[in-house]
């Protein structure tokens, strides 16, 4: 499908166009804290603390006297990252295991769903919080951790979906005409499944998000040198009652992003698949929960 028409198709679709405009906002600002931001988000200065927002702190400042919007657009690197990062990893190996579960011999194939069913077994932050432990707080154990975890959601489901494509009268064709699994698989399942990845890996980089906000907050996540919206959240939580303001440009900015993406996800399957855009109706899905 040429790229004008799906975008076209995603713009008309209302929670499409609010969706890409805040994602388009993070990653802007992502963007433009890899050069600038109003101050430098780990300046401290003790006679600025707590100061209300207003000019030239727009959203105040913390105990430390370190300018929240500073902090905001450079913890926004860090979401972009992660959230990029995981959704590659995740994806990855996602239609690996799917592919494997869903093309290779029969014992191959119960072999990758039992994998696939223990590693469903295990929370993914558990797992994140456990290799965190052990090689440090690194946004780089972060990024894999969590897309392997999630990539393994996306085998569950897309498994499913590239046997039932295998089932089709093309791909049979194809099999008779004397293609390789290989070349089915690049040519007619993952085209044909390509909804189905598109949003999996959107809800997989939502879940990435939370789960890097989670990880920091607790302690586990991007190490204290580098801003996090997790981490901010963690800091400011105990002067919540005193300063209430503070802790909830963080938590905007989380809920934003999150609710965002799983937005997104829905409505790019609705503009990349050519039933559900004759039909004019949005696919009965649901938002998976994250596993905690």
């Amino acid at each position: 499908m040429r790229a004008p028409l799906w975008l076209a198709r995603l713009w008309r679709i209302p929670a499409g166009r609010i969706s890409a405009i805040i994602v388009a906002g993070t990653l802007a600002v992502a963007g433009v804290a890899l050069v600038w931001t109003p101050f430098d988000p780990r300046h401290a200065d003790a006679y600025a603390a707590w100061l209300p927002p207003g000019w030239p702190h727009l959203l105040g400042t913390d105990d430390a006297g370190r300018d929240i919007l500073s902090l905001l657009m450079a913890g926004s690197r860090v979401t972009v990252l992660v959230a990029i990062g995981a959704g590659a990893v995740a994806t990855i190996v996602g239609i690996l295991l799917a592919a494997l579960g869903a093309l290779t011999a029969r014992p191959v194939r119960e072999s990758v769903a039992v994998i696939v069913d223990v590693l469903i077994a295990f929370p993914v932050l558990l797992i994140a919080m456990m290799i965190s432990a052990v090689w440090g707080g690194s946004l780089w154990v972060v990024v894999w951790s969590v897309g392997i975890g999630y990539g393994v959601n996306i085998a569950r489901v897309a498994r499913g979906e590239l046997r039932r494509v295998g089932h089709a009268d093309f791909v049979l064709a194809a099999r008779a005409s004397g293609l390789t699994r290989g070349q089915i698989l690049a040519r007619h399942l993952l085209p044909n499944a390509a909804p189905v990845f598109i949003v999996q890996l959107s809800w997989s980089m939502a879940a990435a998000v939370l789960a890097e906000a989670g990880l920091s907050y607790l302690g586990f996540g991007a190490p204290v040198t580098e801003p996090s919206w997790g981490l901010l959240l963690s800091e400011l939580q105990d002067y919540v009652s005193i300063h209430p303001w503070s802790v909830l440009w963080p938590g905007l900015a989380i809920t934003a992003t999150v609710f965002a993406l799983n937005l997104l996800g829905d409505a790019l399957r609705e503009a990349t698949d050519p039933v559900l855009a004759r039909r004019g109706r949005r696919p009965q899905t649901h938002t998976p929960g994250v596993v905690a």
